[in-house]
């Protein structure tokens, strides 16, 4: 197919695409029964699996993964001697967070300035909707084998998908992996994302006493938990620079790669006027974010300030979240936070902290042919050369997929670029974004097909 011919295809394929994610958006699938019904989930499920179906795949289903959540799962059978391309993409999403912070309904898309706002739009349905339309377009003309995959519980790190997939290899067995998770360094830019850091997560909790006492009667000696907290995590950024700073981890790693300059992080971040970056005295914004460890308190359990009593707070705990990169053993990481918190114990108190998720990091190898594939691709898309780039953010999955497809490239690209706003209020895409990747997509497969091996 004429590459002129397929963007007209895809082009025309937009106002479905628009449906589709419409459609999609609409479906609180967050993966956490204490916030939504699970059967959303298993609605978003079954919508993606009569989608694809409908694309061309074969035998879609829906496979029950170790922590109850759904994937989907289909395949197209190569043509004689092609290779087989594994398209991955999730269809759980994010909680909307603080609803009054959005502009118009987190679960309604909705157009404003040319971008498509909702949960979801970019992370990751709107990667999925990317799939359907290269699919759509191309049609019969498939010159690869396809494998699917739609993860159930991404985001919430529960590894329900990894435990799969490590007890069906063959079931994911490749020779590319386009995990459809991240995005372009900005609009426009066609991206390959070449670094992902680890992820650590620990709830740590301070005790002090047996229950509330009043603060006028027992305030002073009587240790507060909630003080003790803010002093244990304060210990994790240096006080001058704002740095995480972990006991026994490196952080002086640089990033060799393309930059991420300041101000366009400032940008992107939506960095408050005179609110100096945190960290950025010892490295630049690219060291930070893809070559050295980073701490964040993702939230704390204390009394609110509405509804509060004039009393010592007992007990208090936060959830701390280390993002580790390539070259850290996740494993190791985890048992340095960990010892530090218990290390920087202030005053006495009791401090426990208990494990949650943990992920390794990931780099991915760019000499192969299906990278070369991908660069053909973008190059005719966008008309520059395909950029390279670190991810501060964290998918487990891939070095799982590395383990059960070790001759498989895995390349991470996709809809997600800053201005998205994901895990954030009011995420949302731009549907240029969606066009331009599907197109790359269904160039890459069949520049794939032809690639010498």
């Amino acid at each position: 197919m004429a590459t002129d011919e397929l963007a007209g295809r895809i082009s025309g394929l937009m106002s479905r695409a628009r449906t589709d994610l419409t459609e999609l958006v609409s479906i609180p699938s967050v993966a956490d029964p204490r916030q939504y019904p699970p059967e959303e989930c298993e609605r978003a499920a079954q919508w993606v699996a009569d989608a694809f179906t409908e694309a061309g795949l074969q035998d879609v289903h829906l496979a029950k993964t170790p922590d109850g959540s759904n994937a989907v799962i289909g395949h197209r059978p190569p043509p004689p001697g092609a290779p087989t391309v594994l398209l991955y993409c999730h269809y759980d999403v994010q909680p909307p967070l603080d609803d009054d912070a959005w502009t118009t309904p987190p679960f309604t898309l909705t157009e404003r300035d040319g971008r498509w706002y909702g949960r979801g739009t970019a992370d990751c349905k709107g990667n999925i909707v990317m799939h359907l339309t290269a699919l759509r377009a191309l049609g019969d003309d498939i010159p690869v084998g396809l494998r699917f995959v739609a993860e159930g519980s991404e985001e919430q790190g529960t590894g329900g998908l990894e435990e799969y997939v490590a007890a069906h290899p063959e079931k994911f067995a490749a020779d590319a992996l386009l995990v459809c998770d991240t995005g372009n360094a900005a609009v426009g830019v066609g991206t390959a994302t070449t670094s992902l850091r680890g992820v650590v997560n620990v709830v740590v909790t301070v005790d002090t006493l047996a229950g509330e006492v009043h603060s006028g009667m027992f305030g002073g000696p009587a240790p507060d938990a909630l003080a003790a907290l803010i002093q244990l995590l304060s210990t994790l950024r240096d006080p001058e620079t704002g740095a995480t700073r972990v006991r026994g981890l490196d952080a002086s790693g640089t990033w060799e790669g393309a930059r991420y300059e300041e101000d366009q992080f400032r940008e992107d971040a939506g960095v408050l006027d005179g609110v100096p970056l945190t960290g950025t005295g010892t490295g630049s914004v690219s060291d930070l974010l893809w070559a050295r460890p980073a701490v964040t308190v993702l939230g704390i359990d204390c009394p609110p300030v509405v509804g509060s009593s004039a009393s010592v707070p007992p007990t208090a705990r936060a959830r701390v979240s280390l993002r580790i990169p390539p070259g850290t053993d996740a494993d190791a990481a985890q048992r340095a936070l960990t010892d530090h918190l218990t290390w920087a114990s202030p005053w006495g108190v009791r401090v426990g902290v208990e494990p949650e998720q943990s992920g390794a990091p990931f780099r991915a190898a760019t000499d192969g042919p299906a990278y070369r594939a991908l660069g053909e691709a973008m190059q005719t898309v966008y008309g520059k050369p395909m950029a390279y780039l670190g991810q501060g953010g964290s998918i487990p999955l891939c070095n799982v997929l590395a383990d059960a497809c070790p001759s498989a490239e895995i390349i991470l690209m996709g809809v997600e670029e800053p201005r998205c706003l994901i895990h954030a209020p009011n995420e949302s895409v731009d549907p240029t974004e969606i066009e331009h990747m599907a197109q790359v997509e269904a160039l890459f497969l069949h520049a794939f097909a032809r690639a010498p091996r």
